[in-house]
């Protein structure tokens, strides 16, 4: 499974980015999908995730509310909507892809990453 994460870029305070994540080379309807993100000097944290019946979590709390994580099946891409975008959401953005279809909340549980998209919030 391949895994190309786009849409990131840069964005001032206050504004909104939809990440994209499109999958090739598997069952992507069959897969729970995840993003996680890494800010300079951190650790890379977990974000939203979504399973292959489209259940989700946005576990983090200071993006709850703010992030929508979604998933288009005929186009085999996972969305992650960011609103209210805050300078401390700048980082590198990275979906995940889970064989077994239910999301883990941790990187060790996802079997295939994409490369990352960066965010740059902007105050």
């Amino acid at each position: 499974v391949q895994l190309q994460a786009s849409g990131g870029g840069l964005v001032q305070a206050g504004g909104s980015l939809r990440l994209s994540c499109a999958a090739s080379g598997g069952t992507f309807s069959s897969y729970a999908m995840g993003w996680f993100r890494q800010a300079p000097g951190k650790e890379r944290e977990f974000v939203a995730a979504i399973n292959r019946r489209s259940g989700s979590t946005v576990p983090l709390d200071s993006v709850k509310g703010r992030f929508r994580i979604s998933r288009d099946n005929a186009k085999n891409t996972v969305y992650l909507e960011m609103d209210s975008l805050k300078p401390e959401d700048t980082a590198v953005y990275y979906c995940a892809a889970r064989s077994d279809g239910w999301y883990a909340a941790t990187s060790s549980g996802y079997d295939y990453w994409g490369q990352g998209t960066l965010v740059t919030v902007s105050s």
